[in-house]
Formats: C-alpha cells, sequence, structure tokens
C-alpha cells in the first residue's frame, strides 16, 4: 500500500460502522493517483474508499474485490467485458483481471472490499449463493 492507504479511521469504540463522509475526509486531494483511502482492516478485509476525477490509472490486483457504488455513474471494463454502471451498483473482479472505471461522473465515489488470498478465491462453488 502506497502513503495514502496507511489512514485508517480511528475508532476503537465503534469499529464497526463508518460513514462515507467520515471516509472522505480521509481522501487525498484530487490529483493524487490512486484518490483512495484505507478504511479498515480486518483479517483478509481491506476496505478502502476510491473516488477517481478524470481517469482510473487502476492495474490489475492480487485478491477478489467488490466495489459498491456510492455515487456515479459511466462504463466498467472488467476483463473483457465493457457495461455501464450507476449508484446503487456492486462489481466483481476476481483477482488479476484488468478492470476500471471509464467516461465516468466528476462524481464517482465507490466503496472497495478486497479480500481473501493472493491470487484469489477459487471458483469453485461460484454462482451456489442461496
Amino acid at each position: 500500500m502506497d502513503k495514502f492507504e496507511h489512514n485508517y479511521l480511528p475508532h476503537p469504540a465503534a469499529p464497526h460502522r463508518w460513514t462515507r463522509a467520515e471516509a472522505e475526509r480521509l481522501l487525498p486531494p484530487p490529483g493524487t493517483h490512486p484518490r483512495s483511502a484505507a478504511v479498515f482492516q480486518h483479517g483478509s478485509l481491506l476496505l478502502k474508499l476510491f473516488a477517481p476525477r478524470g481517469h482510473d490509472p487502476q492495474q490489475p490486483h492480487t485478491r477478489d474485490e467488490i466495489y459498491f457504488v456510492a455515487n456515479g455513474q459511466g462504463w466498467f471494463v472488467n476483463g473483457a467485458e465493457r457495461y455501464p454502471f450507476g449508484t446503487g451498483d456492486v462489481l466483481f473482479v476476481p483477482a488479476g483481471v484488468v478492470h476500471r472505471f471509464e467516461d465516468f461522473s466528476e462524481d464517482l465515489v465507490v466503496w472497495v472490499a478486497l479480500y481473501g488470498p493472493e491470487g484469489g478465491e477459487s471458483a469453485a462453488g461460484a454462482g451456489d449463493a442461496r
């Protein structure tokens, strides 16, 4: 993690709730890449807030990742696919897959959950959520 990702929210009395406003105060200034802030870490889970401006310079990550779109809209590239997204959507990216936000609104804010082992979790049982 780079220097902007060592800024977890200090809240020892209630470590199970964070607001978007609290997390946004941790974001580095616009023009910083990546414009993200680490909010919480527990075991393999790392929760971040990501608010790119202009373009998204992401590279593939070494762990599985879920984006929860808090605000904004645009297009999301996920491997060979490209599809629209908007506020309230949830996007999954397996470890190692090229992905990025494109043609997105200037108010884009997403919660990001990176989790699991390096290389991602096994796809065994995928789609079995019931």
